[in-house]
């Protein structure tokens, strides 16, 4: 009894303790090579706010990120969850949930775990998933699947952005002509958008083909959806019907939606029931994560509207910054919020980074081997009168000229 009662002691003190426990911090400072920000240096929106060609959202500091969740609080008091249970986080997994369709949703610590565990649940006891070949699960996630989940994966499309139909049945039955003791396929995971694709969006029509051919053959789906309200804003396509397409689908809560960490995981509730299980024995449980989701839940309201905006604002602002002379910058084929920059060469790439970030708080990725810029738009973009930048990046390129 003693021993019960000290747990419930200790997870009330939890409970009540929220915010009022929150350190003080200072907010990191510091240029990174080309005068990209390191991470911590922008803040959050309002007058004369950095604006990040860098990331798919603003990044807080860790200074900017308490004092968010304190407006956040002020608005509405956050309440806490107990180990991840419960509280604010259970507003958004049911929000979540509601969003893309399925019965249920679950917060877990990491994107990978939720892409790993949603393929070991799929998967039942085949041991074989056909994966992207650029995808994050299998360049990204340190062969989680076969050193601990014994997951053997198929990987399709190299060097394209994307597999299609054709592909995925001829990988099929070379594995049904060529393996003797056949150990099974049991999933076909798809992503999208497309990180190591520059943003790539796949088309609609080429999931559906994949997604149908996948049903008749009773192979499991998983959505890699990471970015996916970034994939909806540009191909115009409602995250509920990507999501309408697959069994399971992870959607990240720090890439747009501006938190610490952790992502979501949607899907039928028998699947979904088992996670927490999963999450224990991987050493996942964590005490709270309401600091997480908190922020997740108050970006995630009118994320599409404000995903319109950001599409709206790049597609004027872009063209005008190609009319300066000495700057070029592109789109990407079924792209989404990714674009190449480059400068010429008499334009000196680290002056001008360095002028940009300096003078008018905006900044870049370093440029790759070939001088490209991968220049991303995200909200920051809608903190700035576009006046304001066009001046910016005019005078830029002038300073950075090299005579």
């Amino acid at each position: 009894m003693e021993e019960q009662k000290e747990g419930t002691s200790r997870r009330d003190f939890f409970k009540s303790g929220a915010l009022a426990t929150l350190p003080l911090m200072i907010p990191a400072t510091g240029l990174g090579p080309y005068g990209q920000a390191e991470p911590g240096i922008t803040g959050p929106e309002g007058k004369n706010s950095p604006v990040n060609f860098v990331y798919d959202g603003p990044w807080f500091s860790p200074q900017a990120y308490m004092e968010k969740l304190q407006e956040i609080d002020k608005e509405k008091p956050i309440e806490p969850d107990v180990y991840c249970s419960g509280g604010v986080t259970k507003e958004l997994e049911d929000e979540f949930a509601r969003i893309t369709g399925k019965e249920k949703a679950i917060y877990l610590p990491s994107g990978t775990m939720a892409n790993q565990l949603a393929m070991k649940l799929l998967n039942g006891n085949n041991t074989k998933v056909i994966v992207p070949e650029n995808s994050h699960i299998f360049r990204d996630e340190a062969d989680a699947a076969q050193s601990i989940h014994r997951l053997r994966l198929i990987p399709l499309g190299r060097d394209k952005a994307y597999f299609g139909l054709t592909e995925l049945q001829e990988a099929i039955r070379y594995l049904d002509e060529n393996e003797v003791f056949k150990s099974g396929l049991g999933t076909v995971v798809i992503e999208n958008p497309i990180r190591r694709a520059d943003g790539t969006v796949i088309p609609l029509e080429t999931i559906k083909e994949v997604t149908a051919y996948c049903r008749e053959q009773g192979y499991n789906l998983h959505l890699d959806g990471a970015r996916i309200h970034i994939a909806s804003a540009y191909s115009k396509v409602p995250v509920p019907e990507y999501a309408s397409h697959f069994d399971t689908i992870y959607v990240s809560l720090y890439k747009y939606l501006n938190a610490a960490g952790g992502g979501i995981l949607c899907g039928d509730a028998a699947l979904i029931d088992q996670v927490p299980h999963q999450i224990k024995i991987l050493g996942g449980n964590m005490l709270q994560g309401w600091y997480n989701t908190a922020m997740a839940l108050h970006y995630l309201e009118g994320v599409e509207e404000r995903w319109s905006r950001i599409v709206r604002s790049a597609e004027a602002l872009l063209p005008e910054l190609n009319n300066i002379n000495g700057i070029q910058i592109s789109p990407v084929t079924e792209g989404s919020n990714v674009y190449d920059m480059q400068l010429e060469k008499e334009i000196s790439m680290q002056k001008f980074t360095n002028y940009m970030l300096q003078e008018h708080r905006i900044s870049f990725r370093p440029p790759e081997n070939t001088g490209i810029v991968k220049f991303k738009v995200n909200q920051t973009l809608l903190t700035r009168d576009p006046d304001a930048i066009i001046r910016a990046f005019k005078s830029g390129i002038e300073m950075a000229r090299v005579t």
